[in-house]
């Protein structure tokens, strides 16, 4: 199918997209557009793994504000910026070398599913969390998580019933507020985050209500608008309810099967584990993500549950029912590497698939030799 998306973000459309414009004029033509797309999602990895080696349980900034290093706020600032800019050009890059392919469309919006969790993930090593005195408690932080993986979804969930990709808004706001929030911490440094800002509420404070805000009264609002537009124009790809509301189901169940195991683990694993375990959510929902955009591409019907949810439905019930004992973070552990093995190797097999269906690299213009 055509891909088709819908920018009407005046952020974008007015202030980004000229300096992309721009800087798309010195990409070389003979460089791969997946490349660029792959080289965003690296960099924001890098940098990830760099914040979690000096605030592996998001203390630091909270207990000892000098622990994480200014330079480590500026390279975020700077990797964050570079993703978001090669996130925004490969589609550019793909149309001024003629190379737009369905494979590159999954590339771009697969790492994004999994890039937006560690957006979040980093990002909330600048306001650490919950000491008594300051910070975001970890189950704030499971629900930000949540809903910024609803909205990621719904957009998706939108096309799938569409065919139509409505950018939603607060992509570039959420990108720019980021760049600009790591920024002010490696000038300022930690503490700006740890006083309050406005009538005694703090600027994290602020964040989460603006999040909640456009997610709930913006974006989810307009997806439903654009559906329900879609079906009075007859224009819905899907034409029962159970087929429209199918993509639905195993995200659904996925964060209900993940919000029983935070509220009734004996051990209270988000608070032990808060990283392996936002981690592991932004994992599982990249892989639901994943198979419903495949879906969409491919216009098949997804399945009514994901395999994800049955191995997790048994950890779940031994972690609760307190068959895991002590071995709860242990079993975490040793699930979270399983599900990043697996989604790992999932992306690998449809690259490989696809590239030998399209006839093409993923990492190069060159064109294929046909068997």
């Amino acid at each position: 199918s055509q891909y088709s998306a819908v920018d009407t973000n005046p952020l974008s459309v007015y202030i980004m997209q000229p300096i992309w414009n721009k800087i798309i004029k010195i990409v070389p033509l003979w460089i791969a557009p997946n490349l660029l797309t792959f080289s965003g999602f690296i960099m924001i990895l890098v940098n990830y793994f760099l914040i979690s080696f000096y605030d592996w349980d998001y203390t630091a900034s909270g207990t000892s504000p000098g622990l994480v290093p200014t330079w480590v706020w500026l390279f975020s600032a700077f990797t964050t910026f570079c993703a978001y800019a090669l996130d925004s050009i490969d589609g550019k890059h793909a149309r001024r070398t003629q190379s737009s392919t369905p494979l590159g469309e999954l590339f771009d919006h697969g790492l994004d599913s999994w890039a937006t969790s560690i957006f979040v993930l980093s990002f909330f090593s600048v306001c650490s969390r919950d000491n008594g005195k300051t910070g975001v408690s970890v189950y704030t932080m499971y629900i930000y998580l949540s809903i910024v993986l609803f909205n990621f979804m719904c957009s998706h969930w939108e096309k799938y019933n569409t065919g139509v990709l409505f950018l939603p808004w607060g992509y570039d706001i959420s990108q720019v507020v980021l760049i600009a929030a790591y920024l002010l911490t490696g000038a300022v440094g930690v503490e700006v985050w740890q006083k309050p800002f406005l009538f005694g509420y703090y600027i994290t404070d602020a964040l989460v209500i603006l999040l909640i805000g456009f997610s709930l009264f913006l974006s989810f609002p307009q997806t439903l608008y654009n559906i329900h537009r879609a079906h009075i124009k007859k224009t819905l790809k899907n034409d029962s309810l159970y087929e429209g509301l199918l993509p639905l189901v195993s995200p659904l169940l996925l964060f209900l099967l993940l919000t029983v195991w935070v509220v009734l683990s004996p051990g209270n694993i988000l608070a032990k584990q808060p990283r392996l375990f936002l981690w592991m959510v932004g994992v599982a929902f990249s892989n639901v993500s994943c198979k419903v955009i495949i879906c969409q591409m491919s216009s098949t019907q997804p399945e009514l549950f994901h395999w994800f949810l049955f191995p997790l439905a048994l950890v779940v019930y031994a972690a609760i029912s307190g068959l895991l004992g002590w071995m709860e973070e242990a079993v975490l552990a040793v699930f979270t590497t399983l599900v990043t093995v697996a989604h790992v190797h999932y992306g690998v097999c449809v690259g490989r698939q696809l590239s030998e269906h399209l006839n093409i690299y993923i990492f190069s213009l060159k064109k294929r030799v046909q068997e």
